[in-house]
C-alpha cells in the first residue's frame, strides 16, 4: 500500500495527489494552553440545548466551502489509560500500613482486572479541508510533486521538497479557514503525531492499534524548514501492509485444507470453485495484513436515505453509538452554494415537465412518484430562496466495521444494515469497491470516482440533522472510576472528580434521588471510599438503626474511622471541650438557647450568656460548669437575675438526666476528636434514638414547646452534630472533605439541618467541602439543592416525584419518554444485574445514563448494600473512637496522597 502523504507541516499536509489539506480536531476539550474549552454534551440534552448544538453545526457547515471531508473515527481505548486518568493530580504514596498495598492502589487495580479484555473506545471528530490558492506556480508546483512522489520510489530518490513559500501561502489559506470557522464548534489544528494516528488506526482496525492518548502528546513526524524548503521524516513504514479484497479468512475457508490455498491467500487469485472456497461475492470485507497480524474490514456506503424523518430520529450517525461494536464513519462532502443549487433545481423541474408531457400521452398515465419528486424539489427551491447563504450539502458516507476474525467482521456489517434498514436507510456492501472506500477515510486522498453514485442531496440544516459532529459523554475526566456509560453500547468507563470540583471553580456537592432500594446509598458510599482513598476525608451522619454507615466505615478504611454514637455516649460532644476559644462558647450558648428555648435578648439569655462565659474561663471548661455557675448565681445573687439563674440550673439540670444529653453534659467522657487529618479519616455520627419534632411544629412555637423532651433534645443535640460536622469539614481547605446525609429529609425537616446544608452548599467550594446528600424526592433536598453540581437520578416510580427528579438533573418534567426511562427503565424491580442505574448530571453539563460497579474489593463489598438477606451491614454494636494501629511506623500513606 502506497501512504497518500508526503510532507506534513503542523496541520498541513501534502499528499501524493497534488492537493494540500489542513486537518483540525474538532471539539476537543481543553487544549495545552486551555484556549479550547467546550462542554461536551451528554445524551441527555434540553431542547434548546439540542437547537443551540444544531446552530452550531449549521454554521461550521455554512462557513465551508469546496470538498471537506468529516472523520468519526472509535479510537481504541486501553485500560491503562483509564489509571492513569485515576492517579492524575495524586503524588506517589508509600506502602500502606501493615505492608499491604494502598487502598487506591487497590482500587485502580481492580479497574484494571475488570476492563481487561473489554472492547473500548472514545469518539473522535476530525476535520480535513482542501487548501486552494490562486498562484498558479504553486498549483503547478504541487502537481509536479505528486507527480515526482510517484516516480521517485521507482528510482530510490526521496519526495521532492517543499518550498518556504509554498508553505507560508498554504499557512495563510488555513487561517482564513480557521477564521471562518470561528464562532461554532470548539476546534484545534491536528498534531502531526495525530494525522498519522489517523492512518495507523485504518490499518489497524480489527487488531491492538497504537493510543491516540499517546499521539496527542507526541512530537514526532512533523516536517522542519531547513534551507528554505520543507524537509520531512519518512512515511514509508506506515503502508508495509497488504490490502486483500475479499481475503480468505482460515476460519470460514479452511484455507489448509484447500488444494493451491497458498496461491489465493497470497495473490487473491485463482479458480475459486475449484479449491471450493466461498465466492467471492460472499466475502465482501477487506483483509488487512501487517507484521502485527491480519484484520478484517467491511464499508458500507449510505445508498439511500428517507425523504422525511422526524428530528428525534434524524441523528442516525449520533445513534452508532448505542451498538455493541465501534463503528468509524467518513462524510466526503461537496457544498454547492444556493445560487447554483437552485439552478440545478429549476432544471430537474424541466425534465420533470417533459417526463410528465410523455407520460400523459400513455394510457397508464403519470406514475405517483413524478408529483411526489415534484413537491420535494419545490420544498428545495424554496428553502434555497430563503437565504443567500443557504448551502446545499452533497455528500457520500460511508460506515465502517471490522473484527479480528472475517466471521465477525461480516456479522457486524450484516447486524448495522439491518439496523439501518429498519430506520428507512439503505446501506450497501459494494463488492469490488471496498479498498476504494477504505481509500477514502484516508487523509490526504482524493475522492475515488466510482463512489459517486452513492452521493446524498441536502440542505445545511438537514444535513446538521444526522448527528454526524455530536460526542456524548458523561462525568469528569478523570477521578474515580464510577461505573459503565449505558448510552454506549461498547464498555465506556465514567469517572468523577467531587474533589477537584473546587479547583475548577464548581461545586462540590452531589445530590442523590431515588426510590427505596434503587441504590442511592451503595452510590454515596462508593464515592465517600473513593474520596477516603485519594487523600480526603468524609464526616457522615448515619441515621439508620443498622448504623450502617457504622459497619461500612469500620471495614472500608481499615481503622481509619471514627464512630460517635449519640444515643449511647461513649464520648462527648460538649462544645465548651470540641471547640476552642469564641467558637466553643458560641455553639454553647445557642445550644443551650435552642434547648430551653429561651430568647438571646431576654433576662435568662443575659443570665446564660454570663453563666457560659464564666465557665468557658475556668479551669476546666465544659457544660457542666455552666450548671455550677448558675447555681452560684442563684444563691448568690438578687432580683430577677437570681430567679432566672434558679429557673435556668433546674431545666438544664433535667435536660442533663436525660441519657440522650449525657454526651454532652458527662465531664467524664473523653472529648470527641476533630483532628481528622491527624488520627482519622472518616468520622461518623450515628443518630439512632435521637428523635425531632414534626415539621408542622417549627412554624408554630407554641405547639413546639409542647413536644416530647426527647424530640426537643434530639433538635438541640442535632445542632450540635451539625456544628461538629461544619467545623471539621472547614478546618482545612487544602484537604477535602465529604459530609455525607444519608436520608437527607430528615435533616431539611428542621431549621437546624436545613441550616447545616445551606452553609455547605454555599461556603463549601471556598473552603475544599462538599455536601453528599440523598434523599426520595428533590424537594427534600432543601431549598439551596440547585447549587449542586453533581446530580443523580435512579429509579423513581411515582410519576410526580420523578417529575420532580427530572427537573433536578436539568432535563424536561414532562417529557413522556424520559419519564418512562425514570420510572420502569432505570433497574426494574426484578431484573438482576440492573441494580446501580442512574441519570447523572456532572458541572460539565454532561447528562448520560450509568450503572454504577462495585470495585471487587473485600473491604468495600463486605458492607457496601443493605439488602435483606444479603451482604449488607448487621446491626453495628456501639464503638468508642478507634485508634491507629500502634505496629504501624512512619506517616500515614495519606499524607504522602496529599
Amino acid at each position: 500500500m502506497r501512504v497518500p502523504i508526503r510532507h506534513i507541516a503542523g496541520h498541513l499536509v501534502w499528499s501524493t495527489q497534488g492537493s494540500v489539506w489542513a486537518l483540525y480536531r474538532l471539539r476537543p476539550g481543553p487544549g495545552a494552553q486551555g484556549q479550547h474549552a467546550e462542554s461536551v454534551q451528554g445524551t441527555y440534552v434540553p431542547a434548546a440545548v439540542r437547537d443551540e448544538q444544531l446552530a452550531h453545526i449549521t454554521h461550521l457547515v455554512r462557513s465551508l466551502s469546496g470538498s471537506p471531508r468529516l472523520f468519526g473515527l472509535c479510537a481504541q481505548l486501553d485500560p491503562g489509560e483509564v489509571a492513569l486518568k485515576m492517579i492524575e493530580g495524586i503524588e506517589p504514596v508509600e506502602q500502606a500500613s501493615g505492608g499491604g498495598p494502598h487502598p487506591w492502589v487497590e482500587s485502580v487495580d481492580a479497574v484494571l482486572d475488570l476492563l481487561d479484555q473489554e472492547e473500548m473506545h472514545r469518539r473522535t471528530l476530525w476535520l480535513a479541508v482542501p487548501l486552494r490558492t490562486d498562484a498558479a506556480q504553486l498549483q503547478v508546483s504541487a502537481q509536479l510533486g505528486a507527480v515526482w512522489a510517484e516516480i521517485s520510489p521507482k528510482l530510490g530518490l526521496r519526495p521532492v521538497p517543499v518550498a518556504r513559500r509554498e508553505v507560508m501561502a498554504y499557512r495563510e489559506q488555513a487561517s482564513r479557514v480557521e477564521a471562518a470557522l470561528a464562532g461554532g464548534i470548539a476546534f484545534r489544528p491536528a498534531r502531526p503525531a495525530e494525522v498519522v494516528w489517523m492512518i495507523q488506526h485504518a490499518l489497524h482496525r480489527g487488531l491492538p492499534e497504537p493510543l491516540l492518548a499517546e499521539a496527542e502528546s507526541s512530537e514526532l513526524y512533523n516536517g522542519q524548514i531547513r534551507e528554505g524548503v520543507l524537509r520531512s521524516p519518512s512515511y514509508a513504514d506506515l503502508g508495509q501492509v497488504r490490502l486483500h479484497e475479499g481475503g480468505i479468512d482460515p476460519a470460514i475457508d479452511e484455507a489448509d485444507k484447500l488444494t493451491n490455498a497458498g496461491q489465493i491467500t497470497r495473490t487473491g487469485r485463482g479458480s475459486w470453485w475449484r479449491l471450493k472456497a466461498r465466492s467471492p461475492l460472499g466475502r465482501r470485507w477487506l483483509q488487512v495484513e501487517s507484521e502485527t497480524g491480519a484484520g478484517y474490514q467491511a464499508h458500507l456506503a449510505l445508498a439511500e436515505c428517507p425523504p422525511t424523518v422526524s428530528q428525534g430520529a434524524a441523528d442516525l450517525l449520533a445513534q452508532l453509538e448505542s451498538l455493541d461494536f465501534p463503528v468509524d464513519y467518513t462524510v466526503d462532502l461537496t457544498l454547492v452554494s444556493a445560487e447554483k443549487a437552485r439552478q440545478q433545481v429549476r432544471r430537474k423541474k424541466t425534465e420533470l415537465i417533459d417526463q410528465a408531457e410523455q407520460y400523459d400521452a400513455r394510457p397508464t398515465g403519470m406514475p405517483a412518484s413524478l408529483p411526489d419528486a415534484a413537491r420535494d424539489l419545490g420544498e428545495l427551491d424554496a428553502r434555497l430562496s430563503r437565504t443567500g447563504v443557504e448551502v446545499e450539502v452533497q455528500s457520500v458516507t460511508v460506515l465502517t466495521v471490522w473484527g479480528p476474525t472475517a466471521a465477525i467482521c461480516d456479522a457486524r456489517a450484516r447486524a448495522l444494515a439491518a439496523l439501518l434498514a429498519g430506520a428507512d436507510y439503505r446501506a450497501v456492501r459494494p463488492t469490488g469497491l471496498q479498498e476504494a472506500l477504505f481509500t477514502l477515510g484516508l487523509p490526504g486522498t482524493a475522492r475515488p470516482g466510482l463512489v459517486r453514485e452513492f452521493t446524498q442531496h441536502q440542505v445545511s440544516e438537514d444535513w446538521a440533522l444526522n448527528g454526524a459532529l455530536s460526542v456524548s459523554e458523561v462525568g469528569d475526566p478523570n477521578g474515580m472510576f464510577l461505573g459503565i456509560d449505558l448510552d454506549c453500547g461498547t464498555t465506556r468507563p465514567v469517572m468523577i472528580n467531587v474533589a477537584d470540583a473546587p479547583k475548577v471553580d464548581a461545586s462540590a456537592s452531589m445530590g442523590i434521588v431515588g426510590d427505596l432500594g434503587a441504590g442511592k446509598s451503595v452510590l454515596q458510599k462508593l464515592i465517600t471510599e473513593a474520596v477516603w482513598a485519594r487523600g480526603g476525608c468524609a464526616i457522615c451522619i448515619d441515621r439508620t438503626p443498622v448504623r450502617e454507615w457504622a459497619a461500612f466505615a469500620r471495614t472500608a478504611t481499615d481503622g481509619r474511622a471514627q464512630i460517635i454514637d449519640a444515643a449511647q455516649a461513649e464520648v462527648s460532644i460538649d462544645p465548651l471541650r470540641a471547640f476552642d476559644g469564641p467558637e466553643g462558647r458560641h455553639y454553647a450558648l445557642s445550644y443551650l438557647t435552642l434547648q430551653l428555648g429561651i430568647g438571646p435578648m431576654s433576662t435568662s439569655g443575659e443570665v446564660l450568656h454570663h453563666a457560659v462565659e464564666q465557665a468557658a474561663a475556668s479551669d476546666t471548661p465544659c457544660m457542666q460548669q455552666v450548671v455550677d455557675v448558675l447555681e452560684q448565681m442563684a444563691t448568690s445573687g438578687a432580683g430577677k437575675r437570681q430567679d432566672a439563674a434558679a429557673t435556668l440550673a433546674g431545666l438544664i439540670r433535667v435536660v442533663a438526666t436525660n441519657p440522650l444529653a449525657r454526651m454532652v453534659f458527662d465531664p467524664t467522657l473523653a472529648p470527641v476528636r476533630l483532628d481528622a487529618s491527624s488520627t482519622t479519616d472518616m468520622i461518623v455520627i450515628t443518630t439512632a434514638g435521637l428523635t425531632l419534632p414534626p415539621k408542622a411544629a417549627f412554624d408554630k412555637p407554641e405547639v413546639l414547646q409542647q413536644q416530647p423532651l426527647e424530640a426537643l433534645i434530639g433538635r438541640a443535640v442535632l445542632y450540635l452534630i451539625a456544628a461538629l460536622a461544619r467545623q471539621t469539614a472547614f478546618a482545612d481547605p487544602d484537604r477535602f472533605t465529604a459530609v455525607v446525609l444519608d436520608e437527607l429529609y430528615w435533616l431539611t425537616s428542621s431549621a437546624e439541618g436545613t441550616a447545616l446544608v445551606h452553609e455547605i452548599l454555599h461556603d463549601g467550594r471556598k473552603h475544599g467541602a462538599g455536601l453528599l446528600g440523598a434523599s426520595h424526592d428533590a424537594l427534600e433536598l432543601g431549598p439551596d439543592r440547585g447549587l449542586m453540581a453533581y446530580r443523580a437520578l435512579a429509579r423513581t416510580a411515582d410519576r410526580e416525584r420523578a417529575r420532580h427528579g427530572l427537573e433536578f438533573v436539568g432535563l424536561d418534567p414532562n417529557d413522556p419518554e424520559l419519564l418512562r426511562l425514570v420510572t420502569t427503565g432505570l433497574s426494574p424491580v426484578g431484573h438482576q444485574g440492573r441494580e446501580g442505574e442512574f441519570l447523572l448530571a456532572c458541572p460539565r453539563q454532561n447528562t448520560g445514563r450509568i450503572k454504577a460497579v462495585i470495585p471487587r474489593i473485600a473491604r468495600i463489598t463486605a458492607s457496601i448494600t443493605t439488602t435483606p438477606g444479603g451482604h449488607g451491614p448487621r446491626p453495628a454494636a456501639p464503638s468508642t473512637p478507634q485508634e491507629a494501629d500502634p505496629q504501624a511506623t512512619g506517616p500515614h500513606p495519606k499524607a504522602a496522597i496529599r
